[in-house]
Order: C-alpha cells, then structure tokens, then sequence
C-alpha cells in the first residue's frame, strides 16, 4: 500500500492545484478584462490623476490676504519637466483658483467654474480633441479641486486600473483559493466513493469464486469500462477453470477403471515382495486419483451447513488408518477434551481432510513414533495431528499448504493433501497451522 502511494498520483491532490490554477487563471484574465474594459470607457486620464493630485496637495498655501497660492516643491517641479505639455486649474471650494500651463481655448470658460465639480470627464466636444478631468483631493487648507489636462497619452491606466481594485480580487483569491483545497477532496471523495467500493469488493473476492463479478451500479460513467473490462476478464477465467476443472474430474474418473484392474491383475499373478510393492504403487495411485477428485469437488461443496460431531470424525478416521499406520511403525491414538462436539460442516469434506492430515503423518513422520489425533472444543472447534518426526524445514512451512508442492522432489504423493486440508478449512471460515520443530510436527484446523 505505501508502494503504491508513493508511484501513484493523487487524484484529489492533482484536481486541487489545477482547480486552483484554472479559478487564478480566470480571476486574473476577468479583472485584468475589466481593466481593460475601464480603460476604454473611464479618462485616458485616469493613470495620472493620483500623480497629479499627489503633487499639487502639499503645494498649495493661501497668502495673507486668503487667496490660494501654490509654491514650487520638488515633487511638483519634477512634475512639470516630466510632463511637458500638463495644464491645469487648481480651486478651493469658495471660488478662488490658479492655473498653470497653456489652457486650451475650449475649457478657458470652465477655469472659474472648477470649484463647481467635485469630480469630471470632460471629451467629445467637436471643437477640440483635448481630454480634461477634474479630480478633488484633500489638503491642509480643505478641499482642493483640481481641473487639468494635457497627459491623456501618458501612463497606463490599465495598471491603474488593477492597482485601484485590488482591495476586491485579492481578498477573492485569500478566500476561495483554500476553499477549493477544502471543497475538491471532498467533492472528488465523493465522487470516488462507488469506485472504493468496487475496489474494496474487489480485493474481497477469493481465488476460487469464480462467479463473483463488480458491480455497475453507481459507477461513473468514465469509470465503467474499467469494472467491464475486470469483469470480462473474470468470465475468461471462469470459463478456463471450467475447462480444466472438467478436464482434472473426467482424468480422475478414467483412471479409476485401470487403477482396479491393474489391482485384479496383480492380485491375480504376482506373488511375494514384487505383488507388495505393485500394490503399494497402485494404492497410491489410487490415493492421487481420489486427491484430485477430491480438490476440484471440494470447490462445489454444498453441504457445509450440516451437523457433525468433530470427536466421531476424529475417533472414525483413527480407527480407519489405525491398520495403516501400525503397519507403516507407529503407534497411533485418540484424545478429546469432551464427549461430543457437534458443529455445522460437510460431514464428507471433514473427514477427507482430517484423513488427509493422518496420512501426511504416516508418510513423513519418520516411520515411528505416536501419530496423535486431538479434538479440542476452542471456537467452533479444534482438530489436531501431530507426529513425532523430523519436523519441516521453516522455509517450507507455508509452502506445504499450496498445491502439488512437495517438501523434497523425492517425497511421495502427489502434494495435494495439505492443500485440501486448507481448502477445506476455508470453506468452514476457518484455517489450518503447522508447528513444526526437531521433536515433530503438528497440524491444526481450527473452525471459524
């Protein structure tokens, strides 16, 4: 899991900052469009009206006779030299003013007048092309307002313009930019939430559920050829199992005919050692024969719900194999904590895999010892076997539980016992451990 978290990308994080830029991008091309926009509609004016109004508020005094007066101050006389062509009319709120620079013909009437707007526009008229404004701003002796013109081609009024409304985009960015952190991870985790389903039903479906399907409902539409294409895919692997499931119990069944009559024939004519051991190679074909039907007819259970008693098929399979085992040089016996122990299973399967266990004992318990078969009542119920022998490496510990593996390429059998002792084990919600050492090895089915 962390592996893949760390190669994978983040959907939720990828949306987020691409969100976050997209919502940027568009803020900034709408204000910047905006500006843009009032440029072409306020005053040309408009990028110099602060430089302007900024200059002339410090200047202006009233003499002592009460009339307005500006001085020269640097800020003002960097103005004039900057703007060569700037005019402007500089009046109090009561009606005095003075002037600088060349007024044209068309405004020279509005000189007197200024103290009259608070703030102008002043273009359009079909006698001159000169742009005005007036502007008020706010000085040491009151209110100043000031009408001027001349710079209408100077400055940029659309960085004006951004400057001037900041207030407005920047508190916009502050505020949405982390709620767009906090809206899409939950919006995405929403959207996702049928696909984590799909995904968890996904990792629950076990190797041999070969019906199991994804379901559709709910899946987003970008998504459903994905959990199509899974679910195809499980339906070619269905039909391949079925294939070979036919294959394994119509190769079992047939050789169950020429198992018997080579058994007849050689029951029938050998004779000492020779008739001993063609036996025991045909009996263990037999055995591989049954282990095969019994793996792949284990899939198709049906009678796990049954009621059985765990100490009747623990005592049953000992007095089964006890001539078996007696004669391979063990000796063999039965313990149980109670008297009865019923349970639901397979009264079929149960048995299979207990004799399974036993067997295994028999062949790799080193040929003596006690072979010892326990019933416990822990959860559901407890079945043990345990042998005294060499023990199993622990390297192979889990591995002797897969099929057709074999602990060393010489041992007998085909390795499919343990394997179906685990199949069987999982098919009651269960599971199988082995404990393994020097002193012997003991196999554990513990029921669900």
């Amino acid at each position: 899991m962390g592996g893949a978290g760390n190669t994978n990308p983040s959907l939720w994080w990828r949306l987020s900052w691409q969100l976050s830029l997209v919502f940027v991008g568009v803020v900034t091309a709408v204000v910047i469009g905006l500006c843009f926009y009032g440029a072409t509609i306020l005053s040309p004016n408009v990028a110099l009206e602060d430089h302007i109004t900024a200059a002339l508020a410090p200047a202006v005094v009233l003499d002592a006779e009460g009339r307005l007066e500006i001085r020269d101050t640097p800020e003002l006389d960097a103005l004039k030299q900057q703007y060569d062509g700037l005019w402007y009319v500089a009046a109090t709120t009561n009606g005095s003013f003075v002037s600088y620079g060349t007024i044209p013909a068309a405004y020279g009437e509005l000189a007197h007048l200024t103290y009259l707007f608070e703030g102008a526009d002043i273009r359009g008229s079909a006698g001159t092309d000169e742009i005005a404004s007036v502007e008020s701003v706010e000085t040491a002796i009151g209110e100043l307002r000031v009408l001027f013109g001349g710079v209408a081609d100077k400055g940029w009024p659309v960085l004006t313009l951004m400057g001037a409304v900041y207030p407005i985009y920047v508190p916009l960015f502050a505020i949405a930019l982390p709620a767009v952190f906090l809206a899409v991870p939950r919006i995405v985790r929403r959207g996702l939430a049928s696909v984590s389903e799909v995904a968890r039903k996904a990792s629950e479906i076990e190797p041999r559920r070969y019906d199991a399907r994804l379901p559709l409902d709910g899946i987003p539409r970008e998504v459903a050829p994905l959990v199509i294409a899974f679910n195809e895919a499980l339906d070619r692997l269905e039909n391949e199992f079925r294939k070979r499931q036919h294959f394994l119990i119509d190769a079992a069944h047939e050789l169950r005919t020429p198992i018997a009559i080579m058994q007849t024939r050689i029951d029938g004519t050998a004779e000492g050692q020779d008739r001993r051991r063609l036996l025991d190679d045909v009996a263990r074909l037999a055995e591989t024969a049954e282990q095969l039907l019994d793996f792949e007819r284990n899939d198709q259970a049906t009678d796990l719900h049954e009621i059985v008693d765990l100490v009747e098929i623990g005592r049953s399979v000992v007095a089964d194999l006890a001539p078996l085992a007696i004669g391979a040089g063990y000796q063999i016996s039965f313990q149980s904590e109670v008297e009865s122990l019923k349970c639901k299973g397979s009264p079929s399967a149960l048995p299979r895999a207990v004799s399974n266990l036993v067997r295994n004992a028999i062949d790799h318990g080193g040929g003596s010892g006690m072979i010892t078969v326990s019933v416990s009542a822990a959860g559901r119920g407890r079945i043990s076997v345990a042998d005294e022998g060499p023990g199993i490496p622990a390297e192979h510990r889990e591995l002797v539980f897969e099929p057709f593996y074999r602990v060393t390429p010489k041992s007998r059998g085909a390795g499919l016992g343990l394997s179906l002792v685990k199949q069987i084990s999982l098919n009651h919600g269960g599971e199988v451990s082995i404990e393994s050492s020097s002193a012997g090895t003991e196999v554990t089915i513990q029921l669900g």
